[in-house]
């Protein structure tokens, strides 16, 4: 008998969120599968951002085994760069199963930019600049550019202009609607997977209209599930409609948890008011703007922070030898950092404590794990260490959700962290 898989991937989605919406009776296609499946809270690897959650659920590995920290990567010249999907250190799941003879379908997955040969069909996810290169086999491209697939909404707008922004999510969902049609029969595949990122997008624009039922956008966040929920429906009702016949396993998922935002924390403001960091510009743009000479320790998104090391940057200024001092210098200023009395710093986490793989030595020195409502910034600009930028909620670590459930009823491993489910995805398929 044939096995196959189904994953949904809904980006930035909590738990918590879940049960609250589960129970006022929001998602009624969820709570069918919840009721005979698998369903919980699992944690996330730090920092907790979706170009690690992804990759690390592609791979079952931390980022010192498949090496991506970050959406943006530093050099040893202080140079940002975008890690690739072919950047990854590690094979991911997808890559195992097609080494056994097995095709994945995989739409809107986040961290697979650009494509590279696949086995099978793959459309990248954010951030895909370019559709023609997010697209793999290239033959593909044609047929979405005529459905004028996008891989995102109008991110700008959308931030800024809320009647927009639930109108390009219900835009954006029906576009994944399209390319699953479209995708479902084009390759006789074993496993299939889409991910949802407007559920990200609404909970960074929108949180505090969840929060507050008297918003007057309140209605349509709670709307915006109905539809995901419908859209997890369909899916759900085609897989055991034309695999009725075969062994089926069914993941849902998400990448991070959430929560909201009361105010950002810009990490690189702090170092320079505490003589960590100097820039070279009057009005820095960006990391690079630094002045290495003067600069012991600079951070970047979200709450990665690294010690100006002699033999690791081009312009090192602090000896190995002082590493520890610096480090200890950084840990005491930020867990005493306060806003209004309020304590931000729910962990500092040194690289040693997180990271035990082969490409340990370019982790963070440092991560900063806040407190709920206060999130870590890397940006440069800020006159201030506290501020707002517009957006109205956060990634926490916690608080990720999985939904697992298999036709013949034999899922029995709880993943504990993100990195669990590549193996139990593998185990199940005996691949």
């Amino acid at each position: 008998m044939a096995k196959r898989i189904l994953i949904i991937g809904l980006d930035g989605v909590p738990y918590s969120l879940l049960t609250s919406l589960r129970e006022q009776g929001v998602l009624p296609n969820l709570d069918s599968v919840i009721k005979k499946g698998l369903f919980g809270s699992m944690e996330v690897c730090l920092p907790p951002i979706s170009s690690v959650s992804w990759s690390s659920f592609m791979t079952g590995k931390d980022p010192s085994y498949h090496g991506v920290y970050g959406f943006t990567d530093i050099t040893a010249k202080y140079q940002l760069r975008f890690p690739f999907f072919a950047d990854l250190k590690v094979p991911t799941f997808f890559d195992l199963m097609g080494e056994k003879g097995c095709q994945s379908v995989v739409i809107n997955l986040p961290s697979t930019y650009p494509v590279r040969a696949f086995p099978g069909v793959l459309i990248s996810g954010f951030v895909a600049v370019e559709l023609a290169r997010a697209v793999y086999p290239p033959s593909l491209l044609p047929r979405l550019q005529a459905m004028k697939y996008r891989v995102d909404l109008d991110l700008a707008r959308a931030r800024s202009d809320k009647e927009f922004l639930f109108k390009d999510l219900q835009a954006t969902l029906e576009l994944r609607r399209k390319a699953v049609d479209l995708l479902w029969k084009e390759i006789p595949w074993t496993l299939f997977m889409v991910v949802v990122t407007g559920t990200d997008r609404l909970h960074h624009y929108a949180f505090d209209s969840l929060e507050d039922p008297q918003d007057p956008h309140h209605q349509a966040f709670v709307d915006y599930y109905r539809s995901v929920d419908s859209f997890i429906g369909e899916q759900l009702d085609r897989f055991e409609k034309d695999f009725a016949g075969d062994d089926r396993l069914v993941l849902l998922l998400s990448d991070h948890g959430f929560t909201g935002l009361d105010k950002e924390v810009y990490i690189n403001r702090l170092l320079v008011q505490k003589g960590f960091l100097a820039f070279s510009a009057d009005n820095p743009k960006m990391i690079s703007d630094l002045d290495p000479k003067q600069t012991r320790a600079f951070a970047l998104d979200p709450g990665r922070i690294y010690v100006n090391l002699k033999g690791r940057f081009s312009n090192g200024t602090v000896e190995p030898s002082d590493r520890e001092k610096v480090l200890e210098e950084l840990s005491d200023l930020l867990t005493n950092l306060h806003f209004n009395e309020r304590s931000v710093a729910a962990g500092v986490y040194r690289r040693e404590d997180l990271y035990r793989g082969p490409l340990a030595e370019e982790a963070p020195d440092l991560v900063f794990l806040t407190h709920r409502g206060f999130d870590p910034k890397g940006a440069v600009a800020s006159p201030k260490v506290f501020g707002a930028s517009g957006l109205t909620g956060m990634h926490t670590h916690d608080d990720a959700f999985y939904l697992l459930y298999a036709s013949d009823g034999e899922v029995n491993q709880t993943p504990q962290i993100i990195t669990d489910l590549s193996g139990i995805v593998l185990d199940w398929l005996d691949a």
